[in-house]
Protein backbone atom coordinates (compact mmCIF):
# COMPACT_ATOMS: atom_id res chain seq x y z
CA UNK A 1 0.00 0.00 0.00
CA UNK A 2 1.12 3.33 -1.26
CA UNK A 3 0.34 5.20 2.03
CA UNK A 4 1.91 2.77 4.42
CA UNK A 5 4.99 2.92 2.50
CA UNK A 6 5.85 6.21 1.44
CA UNK A 7 3.76 7.97 4.72
CA UNK A 8 4.83 5.44 7.34
CA UNK A 9 8.14 6.00 7.30
CA UNK A 10 7.84 9.24 9.05
CA UNK A 11 6.58 7.75 12.25
CA UNK A 12 7.54 4.06 11.68
CA UNK A 13 10.17 1.91 11.07
CA UNK A 14 11.56 1.12 7.74
CA UNK A 15 11.27 -2.32 9.55
CA UNK A 16 8.08 -1.67 10.92
CA UNK A 17 6.72 -0.25 7.38
CA UNK A 18 7.44 -3.31 5.80
CA UNK A 19 5.85 -5.57 7.75
CA UNK A 20 3.03 -3.74 8.17
CA UNK A 21 2.78 -3.03 4.33
CA UNK A 22 3.32 -7.44 3.70
CA UNK A 23 -0.16 -7.49 6.25
CA UNK A 24 -1.93 -5.96 3.40
CA UNK A 25 -1.08 -7.40 0.36
CA UNK A 26 -3.91 -10.10 -0.14
CA UNK A 27 -6.76 -8.77 -2.30
CA UNK A 28 -8.80 -12.18 -1.17
CA UNK A 29 -9.09 -10.55 2.04
CA UNK A 30 -11.71 -7.57 0.99
CA UNK A 31 -13.54 -10.40 -0.99
CA UNK A 32 -13.84 -12.38 2.37
CA UNK A 33 -14.51 -9.15 4.61
CA UNK A 34 -17.36 -8.03 2.42
CA UNK A 35 -19.48 -11.99 1.92
CA UNK A 36 -18.84 -11.96 5.74
CA UNK A 37 -20.80 -8.69 6.02
CA UNK A 38 -18.54 -5.74 6.09
CA UNK A 39 -19.02 -2.66 4.20
CA UNK A 40 -16.30 -1.56 2.12
CA UNK A 41 -16.14 1.94 1.38
CA UNK A 42 -13.95 3.44 -1.62
CA UNK A 43 -13.61 6.47 -2.86
CA UNK A 44 -12.26 6.81 -6.69
CA UNK A 45 -10.08 9.42 -8.73
CA UNK A 46 -11.90 10.64 -12.31
CA UNK A 47 -10.54 7.66 -14.02
CA UNK A 48 -12.29 5.51 -11.60
CA UNK A 49 -9.22 4.15 -9.37
CA UNK A 50 -9.41 3.26 -5.94
CA UNK A 51 -7.16 6.24 -4.37
CA UNK A 52 -8.87 5.93 -0.57
CA UNK A 53 -10.74 3.27 1.22
CA UNK A 54 -12.34 2.10 4.90
CA UNK A 55 -13.79 -1.26 5.71
CA UNK A 56 -16.63 -1.07 8.15
CA UNK A 57 -17.34 -4.32 9.98
CA UNK A 58 -21.29 -5.11 11.24
CA UNK A 59 -20.80 -4.66 14.70
CA UNK A 60 -18.93 -1.24 14.65
CA UNK A 61 -15.42 -1.96 13.75
CA UNK A 62 -13.88 0.41 11.36
CA UNK A 63 -10.54 -0.89 9.77
CA UNK A 64 -8.37 0.09 7.24
CA UNK A 65 -8.69 3.67 6.46
CA UNK A 66 -6.33 4.52 4.10
CA UNK A 67 -5.73 7.26 1.29
CA UNK A 68 -3.11 7.34 -1.25
CA UNK A 69 -0.56 9.44 -0.71
CA UNK A 70 -0.93 11.09 -4.02
CA UNK A 71 -4.72 12.12 -2.79
CA UNK A 72 -4.02 12.63 0.75
CA UNK A 73 -5.38 15.98 2.50
CA UNK A 74 -8.11 16.52 0.70
CA UNK A 75 -10.74 15.54 3.26
CA UNK A 76 -11.26 12.03 1.91
CA UNK A 77 -10.66 10.12 4.87
CA UNK A 78 -13.35 12.79 6.55
CA UNK A 79 -15.46 11.49 3.80
CA UNK A 80 -15.05 8.00 4.48
CA UNK A 81 -15.10 8.28 8.04
CA UNK A 82 -18.75 10.40 8.01
CA UNK A 83 -20.03 7.95 5.17
CA UNK A 84 -19.29 4.92 7.59
CA UNK A 85 -21.05 6.73 10.47
CA UNK A 86 -24.17 7.00 8.59
CA UNK A 87 -24.12 3.53 7.82
CA UNK A 88 -23.72 2.29 11.37
CA UNK A 89 -25.94 4.67 12.77
CA UNK A 90 -28.76 3.60 9.97
CA UNK A 91 -28.17 -0.05 11.43
CA UNK A 92 -28.45 1.13 15.06
CA UNK A 93 -24.36 0.72 15.97
CA UNK A 94 -23.89 2.45 19.26
CA UNK A 95 -20.71 2.37 19.13
CA UNK A 96 -17.82 2.40 16.39
CA UNK A 97 -14.04 1.20 17.20
CA UNK A 98 -10.84 1.40 15.44
CA UNK A 99 -6.75 0.76 16.17
CA UNK A 100 -5.73 3.78 13.95
CA UNK A 101 -2.01 3.85 13.00
CA UNK A 102 0.26 7.04 13.87
CA UNK A 103 -0.99 8.27 10.36
CA UNK A 104 -4.68 7.57 10.54
CA UNK A 105 -5.27 8.59 13.96
CA UNK A 106 -5.68 12.55 13.44
CA UNK A 107 -8.43 11.75 10.93
CA UNK A 108 -10.15 9.37 13.81
CA UNK A 109 -9.73 12.88 16.33
CA UNK A 110 -11.42 15.08 13.53
CA UNK A 111 -14.05 12.29 13.30
CA UNK A 112 -14.97 12.82 17.70
CA UNK A 113 -12.59 9.69 17.98
CA UNK A 114 -10.93 9.41 21.27
CA UNK A 115 -7.82 7.22 22.35
CA UNK A 116 -8.67 4.54 24.87
CA UNK A 117 -4.98 3.12 25.16
CA UNK A 118 -1.65 2.91 23.00
CA UNK A 119 -1.27 -1.01 21.65
CA UNK A 120 1.81 -2.52 21.44
CA UNK A 121 2.20 -5.71 19.47
CA UNK A 122 4.39 -7.52 17.14
CA UNK A 123 3.73 -8.35 13.04
CA UNK A 124 5.12 -11.50 11.89
CA UNK A 125 7.56 -10.89 9.15
CA UNK A 126 10.83 -12.64 7.48
CA UNK A 127 11.15 -15.40 10.46
CA UNK A 128 10.43 -12.63 13.38
CA UNK A 129 8.06 -10.81 14.93
CA UNK A 130 8.39 -7.12 14.44
CA UNK A 131 7.49 -4.53 17.10
CA UNK A 132 4.72 -2.50 15.92
CA UNK A 133 1.91 0.08 17.74
CA UNK A 134 -1.50 1.59 17.42
CA UNK A 135 -3.85 3.49 19.05
CA UNK A 136 -7.26 1.75 20.24
CA UNK A 137 -10.17 4.25 19.47
CA UNK A 138 -13.92 4.61 19.76
CA UNK A 139 -16.66 6.96 19.41
CA UNK A 140 -19.98 7.02 20.98
CA UNK A 141 -23.13 6.78 18.22
CA UNK A 142 -25.62 7.41 20.97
Amino acid sequence: MAAIWTIGVGSYSEEQVAAWAAFHTEPARFRARALAGALILVAVDDRDRSVAHAVLEPEGHLDQLYCHPDHSRRGLADRLLAAAEQHARERGVVRLYTEASELARPAFERAGYAVTHRRDFTIAYRNRRVPIHNYAMEKSLR
